[in-house]
């Protein structure tokens, strides 16, 4: 018997009954010395909107007793796969989970003005070598850019940020981004606050702000089970 991954975590003994998994299946905690694995018995699992949404039901009320280390979703195993795997790994996922304790993902939607955007564009006519080093023209402004974002929303932001992930995108002068913060549960609403204030001195600055989330952007791609829906 497989059994769907559903997230990592500590100090959990049960789950909530009322909630189901992929496919309607029941949740449970599996005890792998001291790292709860919460998991449901599946052999295969469909791509659905359905299942998508259990699955982040699931994650979603453990994240409301503690702080889950999330697995993709898809994520299938053996019970012995799984014990292999933690006990493998169990410093790494010792000290990921002591860097989640107690926060949460915030998401941000932003664009803004880079003070230093150059737009390359590439001509149709250009052959193959000309193309490539285009390409990676852009992706260099992309770092670029990204580095600009990042430093700007340290300054500001400071120390109600323990963590931060960004992308960009170098397709238009207004350059487009996705930032993820971590974020201490405590510190929610000081971190609105402070996000208010970046608005207004910052006009150039847009942000669209969501969560708090299940921090599924911190959970750490190298700590996951290298098998999705049963493909490994």
């Amino acid at each position: 018997m497989k059994l769907y991954a559903y997230c990592l975590c500590a100090d959990l003994d049960t789950v909530d009954n009322s909630v189901s998994g992929v496919s309607g299946a029941a949740v449970r905690v599996l005890k792998i010395e001291d790292i709860s694995v919460v998991v449901s018995d599946c052999e295969a699992v469909a791509v659905t909107q359905e299942n998508m949404l259990a699955h982040a039901a699931v994650v979603r009320s453990v994240f409301t007793r503690t702080t889950p280390v999330p697995f993709r979703f898809g994520t299938l195993a053996t019970e012995q796969q799984l014990r292999s795997f933690v006990t493998t790994n169990k410093r790494a996922i010792a000290n990921k989970l002591a860097h989640l304790r107690g926060c949460v993902e915030m998401d941000l939607k932003t664009t803004w003005q880079s003070s230093d955007f150059s737009p390359t564009k590439t001509n149709p006519a250009a052959g193959p070598g000309t193309a490539f080093l285009m390409e990676k023209r852009r992706e260099l402004v992309g770092d670029e850019q990204a580095t600009e974002l990042s430093d700007l929303l340290r300054r500001d932001l400071g120390s109600l940020i323990k963590d931060q992930k960004i992308g960009v995108a170098p397709k238009e002068k207004t350059a487009p981004a996705k930032v993820f913060h971590l974020v201490e549960s405590a510190k929610i609403e000081e971190y609105r606050a402070r996000l208010q204030e970046i608005r207004e001195k910052r006009p150039e600055l847009q942000l669209e702000v969501s969560g708090p989330w299940p921090p599924y952007s911190f959970a750490n791609i190298e700590l996951e089970f290298g098998s999705q829906f049963g493909v490994s």
